[in-house]
């Protein structure tokens, strides 16, 4: 991997910086906000000596640091979790220029950024993800949220980071799984809009799967892109049409409408990415059965998601409730589902209630008989 960080700016109203490298750690204090008197790090158990190193230096610039530590994975995405870090900042009288980082995977970035748009009606939050998939996706964007009982991220606000902070050497200590499973994401940027992203993968499978690949980095950095031009150009989901100028951001969502009803039937014990490998495969289904999609394009994305390990089937007989979790998908309108699909590799298109016909055929075809 370079040693020499990449700066990526995703150009919002406030404009922040991606930064992607190793040893990052002057990179994380120089992105606080000078007049932030105090400073929160919201954290997963697994990095407790990563966010006390963490407090070590940041209290060695003369500010007052806390550490609030939550659950791991889906189960730190939570109302009660929330309520609990919003308590801890209470305690310790959080202003609205005091600033909370949010070290971890997805779920911990996604909390962080979701209690610091609640507190005090926002305040400022430095991301610094730790796993691939929250350096690709969950961290850079500005979308934060929550679960309920009815489905993942329901409640939630956009507020962007003052920063985020991709140090690669936290992605050595990876389970391979997990590593694989942020490797979704990273495929569906090649599908939607970057099929450099595709042709990496295609050429080096194994090394795409591990940290210490020779792209690791360029996946990366390309995968950040994508999303940080999409969120430039749509922050809040405001753009209508796919085909528009700017094209909306609802594009990011591609697998996600079928991936998240996955999560939600298997109470989250799937990795994500995991689910969402499936989802792709199945819009894809969807598009071929529409007459949206060449079967070509439908047989790369399985080989691409097979050659680094990820999923492209599902159990069959669950579509009753795959469907009843669909319907609180929220790109849902009234009782019409729409779909993220493809027309080609990074012609993104909207599939507005389809046929249900169609729906079910298309989970047919990934349905692990």
């Amino acid at each position: 991997m370079s040693s020499e960080p990449q700066r990526i700016t995703v150009a919002v109203e406030q404009p922040y910086d991606v930064v992607i490298g190793t040893g990052l750690l002057s990179s994380v204090l120089e992105a606080m906000p000078e007049n932030a008197d105090r400073l929160a790090v919201i954290h997963q158990p697994t990095l407790r000596v990563t966010a006390e190193a963490l407090q070590t230096a940041l209290a060695d610039t003369g500010r007052e640091v806390i550490l609030i530590e939550v659950p791991d994975g889906e189960d730190a995405k939570t109302s009660d979790v929330a309520a609990f870090c919003w308590s801890a900042l209470g305690q310790s009288g959080f202003t609205r220029t005091d600033a909370i980082i949010g070290l971890g995977g997805g779920a911990a970035t996604d909390l962080a950024g979701f209690v610091a748009a609640t507190w005090l009606r926002g305040v400022p939050v430095v991301q610094v993800p730790t796993t691939l998939l929250a350096m690709v996706d969950a961290a850079v964007g500005g979308k934060t949220g929550i679960n309920t009982a009815d489905g993942k991220n329901l409640v939630g606000a956009f507020h962007s980071p003052t920063a985020v902070i991709c140090d690669l050497a936290t992605l050595e200590t990876m389970p391979a799984n997990d590593y694989v499973a942020g490797l979704a994401e990273v495929i569906k940027c090649g599908l939607i809009a970057d099929p450099a992203i595709l042709e990496l993968i295609t050429a080096d499978p194994a090394g795409a799967r591990t940290p210490e690949g020779p792209h690791t980095a360029e996946l990366i950095a390309r995968s950040v892109r994508v999303k940080a031009e999409v969120v430039a150009g749509d922050l809040t989901e405001a753009v209508a049409g796919i085909g528009s100028r700017k094209v909306s951001r609802e594009v990011l969502n591609y697998g996600h409408t079928f991936g998240h009803a996955v999560e939600r039937v298997e109470r989250y014990k799937w990795r994500h990415g995991a689910a969402i490998s499936v989802g792709m495969v199945y819009v894809a289904e969807l598009a071929r059965l529409a007459g949206r999609l060449a079967d070509d394009v439908v047989d790369l994305h399985r080989d691409v998601l097979r050659s680094v390990g990820l999923p492209t089937t599902y159990p069959s007989g669950r579509w009753p409730r795959l469907y009843e979790a669909m319907q609180l998908d929220k790109k849902a309108r009234g009782s019409r589902l729409r779909f993220i699909v493809l027309e080609d590799v990074g012609r993104p298109a909207l599939l507005d209630g389809p046929d249900p016909a169609l729906l079910v055929a298309a989970y047919a075809e990934v349905s692990d008989e």
